[in-house]
């Protein structure tokens, strides 16, 4: 895109028709969108992938977008105007279709999904969070302790047909600090894992004020959980504030580490993230930016 989003001082009708005052406030996590959905006949993580138009077509609909003529509504050539996407692609649920074809959302993309498979160079990081042989993925989420996270294989069954948040060492610039070169770290977080204790109200200056005045507001952002489904997000840099921080709310709080190895049949590889953190089964860490292997 080649403007900016600014929030205004007003709450728009679409949120207000998802009656956002009744919404789950909860904390928009800085990683890659990923789902669980079955593929090859077991829960599968599929990692985003947006099918986008080629070079053609792109140049088309920026020029219909600058050209600001509202009358119109852009056509696509839904077979010919955009790039090849592997065969396993499958577009996104909330996706509109139109003679049987995904069409492509307001921005010319058409959001989906690809199947991460085990040793996917190009999904390494996707793939080392989970195990298809054990059936689980290694999660981040609330302790049953108020105040403390905590880290555990979750069978992928638990977790089928949700969408997390991929976090770590090589994603995103890793915001939270998690893990080094040498030894990278990689979670997931479902979505909306993290309720907002104490969210602002919803008006400009006091969430400004909480992003910017308290622990809690050290986040990318707030993402409202809405009773009908619908998701009101809001970036740090809607209101101009910067992002990454040096601290953030989620990279400073406590975790413990949960792995129970007996409940495994199968024996994890050395090397993998699922081996190093059976050996933390119990350990605890004053901050999630402070887990280390030895």
């Amino acid at each position: 895109q080649a403007f900016q989003v600014l929030a205004t001082e007003t709450v728009t009708g679409k949120a207000l028709e998802a009656d956002i005052y009744n919404a789950i406030p909860t904390e928009k996590v800085a990683g890659t969108c990923c789902c669980v959905t079955a593929y090859k006949g077991q829960p599968y993580l599929w990692a985003r992938l947006d099918r986008k138009p080629n070079k053609q077509a792109e140049k088309r609909f920026k020029r219909f977008l600058y050209s600001l003529e509202d009358c119109k509504e852009f056509v696509w050539n839904v077979e010919e105007d955009f790039k090849p996407v592997p065969d396993t692609w499958i577009p996104a649920k909330d996706i509109e279709f139109s003679n049987g074809n995904p069409l492509p959302d307001e921005n010319g993309h058409m959001p989906g999904w690809v199947p991460v498979e085990k040793n996917s160079k190009q999904y390494c990081w996707h793939s080392s969070v989970v195990n298809y042989e054990a059936e689980v993925a290694l999660v981040l989420k609330h302790h049953a302790d108020p105040g403390l996270l905590e880290i555990s294989p979750v069978p992928l069954s638990e977790i089928l047909e949700q969408t997390l948040e991929l976090i770590g060492t090589n994603i995103n610039a890793n915001p939270y600090g998690l893990g080094s070169k040498k030894q990278p770290v990689h979670l997931l977080v479902p979505h909306g894992a993290f309720e907002i204790k104490n969210p602002p109200a919803l008006k400009q200056n006091d969430i400004l004020s909480w992003f910017e005045g308290c622990s809690e507001g050290k986040v990318e952002g707030i993402v409202w959980h809405c009773h009908d489904g619908c998701l009101i997000k809001l970036h740090r840099h809607h209101l101009g504030l910067r992002w990454p921080l040096a601290e953030t709310y989620l990279n400073s709080q406590p975790v413990v580490v949960a792995f129970n190895r007996t409940k495994y049949d199968c024996d994890f590889e050395p090397k993998s993230l699922f081996h190093h953190f059976s050996k933390l089964d119990g350990q605890r860490f004053d901050r999630l930016q402070d887990i280390k292997f030895d």
